[in-house]
């Protein structure tokens, strides 16, 4: 029995841990999205090939999703266009360096701050989503774009972005070479 006392304490230290450790995983995930890398054709080949994989899963995904969400489908097709076009900006801002070793880029820090935004952006609707669910309330424009299938836009933005940027910095890479 006591021990069932302490299990509300335990969720609150957890939330506690998690709200403190949130901000900083978001920094770190801009650190590392800034970083200079060293191009290595055959990761740059499998993230390739894996991410196209993905592709046709995530679109028959978001077609299932239609069943509960009305425009699942539609906002993933949207997101995936928009997500292609900033992944294009992206390699075309990428810089490129060779060095002893061979090629090593450095993405554009404005564009991976903007991503990682985004990301936050979706962390922070996802919490309000909650709280609203919570406590019943159901209105509101904002409210209902979000019920929609604004997710699978947002998720097909960063797989859009991926693709993208992925292939996009192995042609580049292969031009080069």
């Amino acid at each position: 029995m006591p021990l069932l006392l302490l299990l509300p304490f335990i969720m609150l230290a957890l939330l506690a841990a998690w709200l403190v450790l949130l901000p900083i995983s978001l920094w770190a995930r801009y650190a590392s999205g800034r970083a200079r890398r060293r191009a290595q054709g055959w990761v740059l080949r499998g993230n390739a090939w894996l991410l196209a994989i993905s592709l046709p899963l995530f679109l028959l995904s978001a077609w299932a999703a239609t069943l509960w969400m009305d425009h699942a489908l539609r906002d993933a097709c949207w997101g995936l266009l928009i997500g292609v076009g900033v992944g294009f900006v992206a390699v075309w801002l990428t810089r490129f360096e060779r060095d002893a070793k061979g090629w090593v880029y450095t993405p554009n820090r404005w564009l991976v701050l903007g991503v990682t935004s985004i990301v936050a952006a979706r962390v922070v609707a996802g919490l309000w989503m909650a709280w609203r669910h919570l406590s019943g309330d159901v209105s509101g424009a904002f409210a209902r774009w979000l019920d929609a299938g604004a997710w699978t836009g947002i998720a097909g933005l960063f797989l859009g972005y991926a693709l993208a940027y992925t292939w996009g910095l192995r042609a580049r890479l292969l031009r080069a070479a």
